[in-house]
């Protein structure tokens, strides 16, 4: 699954999960910097930017070849969950089977205090990196 694709995936499952007022793609939200990522109001803004890592030997020019497998699944995060963790919540929720994993870069061992991000593993060997903006 390539950036963009997460991106119109994790944007319809943002807006249909309870407590999120609006979402909107970066590009919606004005944001030029970043070509792809997601703004979420929960309260407050949150601004999530996407970046991928192709397979191996996968080329841009060519589309990218769904691979399924066991999906990554967890329980839907509560309403009030911190932002990194609500955003993962709602991805492993949803048991695509494209994700082999999710990883909450906050939880890692000796990882920065304040680093708030994902890494998504897909079962074909791409990645994407959701960094908090």
């Amino acid at each position: 699954m390539r950036p963009e694709q997460l991106q119109d995936y994790a944007l319809d499952l943002a807006k249909n999960t309870p407590g999120a007022t609006r979402v909107q793609t970066l590009a919606e939200a004005g944001d030029t910097k970043h070509p792809y990522g997601l703004a979420v109001s929960r309260g407050k803004e949150e601004r999530w930017q996407f970046i991928g890592q192709l397979a191996p030997g996968e080329k841009f020019d060519a589309p990218a070849a769904p691979v399924e497998g066991t999906p990554a699944s967890g329980p839907a995060p509560a309403g009030d969950a911190g932002a990194e963790e609500w955003l993962a919540g709602i991805l492993l929720a949803a048991e695509n089977p494209e994700i082999a994993t999710i990883t909450r870069w906050s939880t890692r061992e000796g990882e920065r205090p304040g680093n708030y991000g994902l890494t998504v593993d897909y079962h074909n060997g791409a990645r994407t990196f959701i960094r908090a903006l």
